[in-house]
């Protein structure tokens, strides 16, 4: 009498073990309306199965997202899925014996894994010179200008027609700040936005060796005329307090949408928080360009980030990875991040699944990023940035563009120091990793 209880025991012990959940860690930086739908998008695969789950954990910022895996892979502690900003992802292909490859993890697998699926601006970036897909592409985006029409009306300006070229822009600004705004304008990630895109989107090299993806012996040479020209009216906008700087990244956020000033660069993927946030109409439309450089515009380049999958796992969580990863990539599930947050689909079947539920007809701006990626077939200065040190590299741009705008060093020399500094950082990198 006294064994059964013991047998039983000894079974459901064995049954929970043999049943149990394998579950994975997905270490991401969304914050606000994005983290929520990391959350969500976790919360229906985990229902959609019973086998795995997957538990999305806040790690900080990109960078501190980034370090945080690295260390952790160090001290044996890694997780199997890491969220990484599109400037670390030459230091990934560089971390030997660190990732777990998609494609590889597809295969090992069995899942049906196609690279030819996404669109190229997407496609490129993660890739490499054989067209094997390294990462997972997950919240892309690309710069966009959103701008406030209620402020457009209050300065006699017509709301349905922002400015298309940089000159209609500043011209635009100062009539905002005319009509009693704080400022006109501002703009989040100055690297980003205001150099990379700003580069590819006029066709002109940020860097050599097509931005870095032919080669680590890159130099970057976005210190041109065209570059001294753009910053120049910046920096004097700035003066004239037409130009308010909110900080690095994104964290000129709340002057937009205070209704501090009527426009911001910024990224399509702030558009859930905007449209959560303001308290006002806005619109969102392409970037500007200076119409007397030839061939302009040419196509905007993505940011956002991607997953890699870390080596040290074991062989069931490999499986419950590569599930998660054909889930989230379904046109469905695509769309739902997209519609929700603004990031672009990263298919052309999101797309099409999309545009055909009529979305773009009520929210034609959501549109507008995918439209300025494809706007051109990409070239070598448009495809995008692949630089090691490259986080490194933007914070030297960041440190250099205050130092511009608190006067301690002209516009000239200030792009000159970026492109020198950083050149040394590229050099660095190139010695470790040769």
């Amino acid at each position: 009498m006294k064994r059964f209880p013991i047998a039983a025991a000894v079974l459901l012990v064995l049954a929970t073990g043999l049943y149990a959940q394998t579950n994975i860690e997905f270490w991401h930086a969304m914050t606000g309306k994005n983290g929520e739908m990391v959350q969500a998008l976790s919360d229906k695969f985990n229902a959609s199965q019973s086998s795995y789950k997957v538990t999305p954990v806040y790690k900080g910022s990109y960078s501190d997202t980034m370090n945080a895996g690295i260390a952790a892979f160090r001290a044996g502690q890694a997780p199997a899925i890491l969220q990484v900003y599109e400037v670390g992802t030459a230091t990934m292909m560089a971390a030997k014996g660190a990732v777990k490859p998609v494609y590889q993890l597809m295969a090992e697998n069995n899942e049906k894994f196609d690279p030819n699926i996404y669109i190229p601006t997407v496609k490129g970036y993660y890739t490499d010179s054989q067209g094997k897909m390294l990462s997972m592409p997950f919240n892309s985006s690309t710069s966009v200008m959103y701008y406030n029409k209620d402020a457009f009306r209050k300065a006699g300006l017509d709301p349905e027609k922002p400015p298309v070229t940089w000159p209609q822009f500043f011209e635009t600004a100062r009539k905002l700040k005319a009509s009693g705004m704080e400022g006109g304008y501002t703009t989040a990630w100055i690297s980003w936005i205001q150099l990379e895109n700003f580069s590819a989107w006029h066709n002109v090299p940020f860097g050599t060796k097509s931005n870095g993806f032919e080669g680590l012996d890159t130099q970057l040479v976005f210190n041109t005329p065209l570059q001294v020209k753009h910053f120049t009216q910046i920096a004097q906008d700035a003066k004239d307090k037409v130009f308010i700087y909110g900080g690095r990244e994104g964290k000129c956020d709340p002057l937009f949408i205070s209704g501090q000033v009527g426009m911001v660069f910024q990224s399509i993927g702030a558009n859930g928080t905007y449209r959560k946030s303001a308290k006002f109409d806005y619109g969102v439309t392409r970037l500007p360009y200076y119409p007397d450089v030839a061939g302009a515009p040419q196509n905007s380049i993505i940011g956002g980030a991607s997953l890699w999958v870390l080596n040290g796992r074991t062989k069931p969580e490999y499986q419950a990875v590569a599930d998660f990863f054909s889930f989230i990539s379904t046109p469905e599930m695509q769309s739902l991040w997209h519609r929700e947050t603004g990031y672009v689909p990263v298919t052309t079947a999101a797309y099409e699944y999309t545009k055909a539920l009529g979305f773009y007809k009520d929210n034609p701006g959501h549109e507008i990023a995918i439209k300025q990626l494809l706007n051109k077939e990409p070239t070598a200065n448009s495809k995008g940035i692949r630089f090691g040190n490259f986080n490194i590299i933007r914070e030297i741009e960041d440190q250099v563009w205050e130092d511009i705008l608190a006067d301690k060093i002209s516009v000239k020399d200030g792009l000159d120091k970026m492109v020198k500094d950083g050149n040394a950082k590229l050099r660095e990198f190139e010695r470790l990793n040769k």
